[in-house]
């Protein structure tokens, strides 16, 4: 399988790695925007979930050639192992309270996948959650790793205001809401953490790489 390069808007390239979406994939990514990030014709690169976006300080007027070296470099890209060097590879535990008015629809997984309130909390906090990317709002993480012993679809009806550090399960994923808005996702729990602060010199408090792991402070029932 090849991978996808088309145009994104007037100045910008969207590169989309071929295959399912896997950690491996994304520290290919990760790889692959450090050094596109190093090349004359780009702005900005910044990692999605299975995807690369190239901003551009100017489209050329032919993008041929340098859809052609995003190629080459993807083929010739090891997965990265993230470090501090690199701007990831914390290991960031976060306190969720699961449950109650914290997690009003923790009895809708419950009641799709079959598990008690203790099965559910344990499962979500076994394993450590890899950031792939940062995206949807300031500061929120696309995590991987999740059981899908716990999966639910996302919800017919969105909630309109979701708080921030809402902990939510949507289909195969796992996340926590950065700040209050909509979401379509099942929120199992909250937590007091801060992941977006405008006012300090890196606003936002994870990047690619790090680590997420859930750990239960309190279980309402």
């Amino acid at each position: 399988m090849t991978p996808r390069i088309s145009l994104l808007g007037t100045t910008a390239l969207l590169f989309e790695a071929p295959g399912e979406t896997s950690l491996v994939t994304q520290r290919r990514i990760w790889s692959l925007a450090r050094e596109a990030q190093g090349w004359p014709e780009v702005a900005e690169a910044v990692p999605g979930v299975n995807n690369l976006m190239l901003s551009l300080a100017e489209l050329p007027d032919d993008p041929a050639p340098l859809a052609t070296r995003l190629q080459q470099a993807w083929a010739a890209a090891e997965p990265m192992t993230p470090s501090a060097d690199s701007g990831g590879g914390r290991m960031v535990t976060l306190d969720v309270i699961y449950g109650g008015a914290w997690g009003p629809h923790i009895a809708d997984v419950m009641a799709h996948t079959g598990l008690s309130l203790d099965e559910i909390v344990a499962i979500h906090t076994t394993p450590d959650y890899p950031v792939f990317a940062i995206g949807s709002h300031p500061g929120y993480c696309y995590l991987g790793g999740m059981d899908q012993r716990i999966a639910t679809p996302r919800r017919q009806v969105p909630v309109l205001h979701l708080p921030g550090g809402a902990v939510s399960i949507g289909g195969g994923q796992t996340g926590v809401s950065a700040s209050a808005g909509p979401s379509g996702w099942n929120t199992i729990g909250s937590t007091e953490m801060v992941f977006f602060d405008p006012t300090l010199p890196v606003p936002c408090l994870l990047q690619p790489g790090d680590v997420i792991r859930f750990r239960a402070k309190q279980v309402v029932r």
